[in-house]
């Protein structure tokens, strides 16, 4: 049978119940035949983030990642999509290998998800090996992302991080600031600029940035989405939203 709206597939997208920006943003990079269900990984806001409070919070998002899994395999999508970054990133490529091991044998489907995805996006554009990153995390994720990277051939040369003080507020950072961050990373010793963090919203102000400062600018959800579209053959080209969406 096919799905009378999702006739080319139907991508089961895992994120986090305070999530409020990757449904709209999948939604807005979906190309017609292709649809999206979302299924949310139950987690509380967390406040007064620190240290070690954003570690155990995103343990508890990886540790309610299989049930949300089950949760969106009765309506029989074709692939997954992982609406949430950072433990993707956690313990280097190994960890991130067997981290996506884990999802992808539990659902019997194969998943994009976001650490991988940046890596595939940049090899895409080819000639990246020196990064600067923003996040909405705290230092020590930004040490996972950094590591992660290295693992992957890529330095990093400068990041930032937000801070922000939960998880819902990482929605509520406004453009301004995302700006002027990613002025501040910015140099002639960087040659991307990438955004990692999946509640902050970037998918287009990432886009009118690689025109501004001329070189590749890449929103973790721009990336993840691209990765899960070419990963199941859906090869659009699709505009508005950057060189990696309109070119690769």
């Amino acid at each position: 049978m096919t799905d009378a709206l999702g006739p080319r597939c139907k991508f089961g997208v895992l994120g986090p119940s305070t999530n409020t920006i990757v449904q709209p943003d999948f939604d807005d990079l979906r190309p017609a035949g292709v649809t999206n269900h979302y299924s949310r990984i139950v987690i509380d806001d967390a406040n007064a983030v620190s240290n070690e409070t954003f570690m155990t919070g995103t343990r508890q998002i990886s540790d309610n990642t299989l049930e949300a899994v089950q949760g969106v395999l009765s309506c029989k999508p074709d692939y997954l999509v992982m609406g949430m970054s950072a433990i993707t990133f956690y313990g280097g490529a190994e960890g991130g290998a067997k981290w996506k091991r884990q999802v992808e044998d539990n659902a019997g489907l194969r998943i994009s998800v976001g650490s991988e995805s940046l890596c595939a996006a940049m090899r895409a554009y080819g000639g990246i090996s020196k990064v600067a990153f923003l996040s909405p995390y705290f230092p020590v994720a930004n040490r996972e992302v950094a590591n992660y990277l290295s693992d992957h051939g890529y330095e990093t040369i400068r990041d930032t991080c937000l801070r922000c003080p939960s998880w819902t507020a990482i929605a509520a950072v406004p453009e301004h600031t995302i700006s002027a961050a990613l002025r501040e990373l910015d140099g002639d010793n960087v040659d991307a600029l990438l955004q990692v963090g999946t509640n902050l919203s970037m998918i287009r102000l990432a886009a009118a940035a690689e025109r501004y400062l001329d070189k590749p600018v890449i929103a973790i959800n721009t990336a993840t989405y691209w990765h899960a579209l070419r990963a199941v053959g859906v090869n659009d080209k699709i505009h508005g939203f950057g060189r990696l969406l309109e070119q690769y």
